[in-house]
């Protein structure tokens, strides 16, 4: 068993970052130069954001943006509001946006945002203030051909709204390429909401190819039913998977003979809670993790899979919705366990490729009807699937590695191509 310091330092996302980084750079024999630049963020931008709250009194939240690479385009990625936000996390989520642009190869580099603060016990009026207070503290940061934001954790549409608005003004004419995720009447992209669970589902049915299965004789246990996780158990669902539990941070709900996901949502938006669903038993959280089930799909926050349960998963799928759910010490668990891991870089970038198709609709002012976004996104995404799994098998590495490796590859072969400006 883990000690809590050791815990704390296998859980720090920037040292998994930094772990992941370091293995497939030794593989592809990178130089000590390319190494370092492409180790460390481009940029790191710390504001302290002043913002006047409903009962008149000011408070100071500290927020960050981080835009780790721009070799191969704009920086890309989103922006959370969390109590729970450190810089630490922030520069890992940067720069796993880095790579997952580059194993989906679309034209972005990666970056991250985050503000701390607790949504929970702010107005709306509130959190409409911070955000275009703190969208104002880097605009000097952002644009179509700079940085462009989209949502994370705690923020939606109506942020992404606001955040365009702040710009725009700023810029004096609309803008609305210089975020994703908007409301598609202000230039948001359909499907794009569903994107992110629609690229999981789709990734899954590619590796069921490989092991000869029927999504009908494939259990599927999900952590998660926020945008990501609900999505992709209502997708997978409808194309015949048995989801035999669903698992929130309250703890989760089994059925040996499948769910009905519909139902379990419309009873935690009744109740609060997915407990006590009335065709399933309670199981404690970690418990429903551990089920004899074909996938694991975690899809809520990071370090969910650690030294501390690797060893109980009983799923041969492992598809990783969230960003950053499996530790790299957990990672060698799983490869003794022979479990087949779609890594987080190529499972959850479905999201992250409809807001390259969005950015793209808006610069064009021409937008594509969702049957074409769903088309381009599945062919993006089993491209990407296919190139990943080749590179592990010509390089015998495990997935994780090949997407690394390839996304690494691809970034420092633009910046060569580019050279170095002096």
């Amino acid at each position: 068993m883990a000690t809590t310091l050791e815990l704390e330092q296998e859980t720090n996302p920037w040292r998994a970052a930094e772990a992941r980084f370091d293995e497939a750079a030794t593989r592809l024999n990178l130089d000590d130069g390319m190494r370092k630049i492409l180790r460390a963020p481009s940029k790191e931008i710390t504001v302290n954001i002043p913002v006047e709250l409903d009962d008149r009194r000011v408070e100071v939240f500290t927020g960050y943006r981080v835009q780790h690479s721009i070799a191969r385009g704009p920086a890309k990625g989103g922006i959370r509001f969390s109590p729970d936000v450190t810089l630490d996390e922030v520069r890992a989520l940067a720069s796993w946006m880095t790579w997952k642009c580059a194993v989906v190869n679309i034209p972005f580099g990666g970056a991250k945002g985050g503000v701390i603060c607790d949504p929970s016990v702010m107005s709306d009026d509130e959190l409409e203030r911070l955000t275009r207070r703190y969208t104002a503290e880097i605009i000097a940061f952002l644009g179509p051909e700079r940085d462009v934001p989209a949502p994370d954790m705690n923020t939606n549409e109506r942020v992404m709204a606001w955040i365009m608005d702040t710009y725009s003004m700023h810029m004096r004419h609309t803008v609305t390429a210089v975020v994703t995720g908007k409301p598609v009447d202000l230039g948001g992209s359909r499907g794009r909401r569903e994107a992110t669970g629609r690229g999981c589902l789709t990734v899954t049915l590619e590796a069921l190819k490989r092991f000869g299965w029927e999504p009908s004789g494939t259990r599927v246990v999900i952590q998660g039913l926020g945008n990501v996780g609900g999505t992709a158990a209502r997708l997978m669902q409808a194309a015949g998977f048995k989801i035999i539990a669903l698992v929130e941070v309250e703890g989760a709900v089994h059925n040996p003979n499948g769910l009905d996901v519909d139902a379990v949502i419309r009873h935690r938006r009744e109740t609060g809670s997915i407990l006590d669903f009335p065709e399933a038993g309670n199981l404690k959280r970690d418990e429903a993790l551990c089920l004899p089930c074909e996938v694991l799909l975690p899809a809520a926050t990071e370090n969910v899979i650690t030294s501390r349960n690797a060893a109980g998963l009983r799923c041969r799928i492992l598809c990783e919705g969230a960003n950053g759910p499996t530790t790299p010490v957990a990672d060698e668990i799983l490869a003794d366990q022979g479990v087949f891991v779609i890594p987080d870089i190529l499972a959850n970038a479905g999201g992250v490729t409809v807001s390259y198709f969005e950015w793209v609709q808006d610069r064009q002012g021409f937008f594509w009807n969702e049957d074409l976004i769903n088309e381009r996104l599945s062919e993006i995404m089993v491209n990407s699937f296919t190139a990943v799994t080749d590179y592990a098998a010509r390089h015998s590495v495990n997935n994780r590695t090949a997407a690394y490796m390839l996304a690494l590859d691809r970034v420092a072969f633009a910046i060569k191509l580019r050279g170095l400006y002096a």
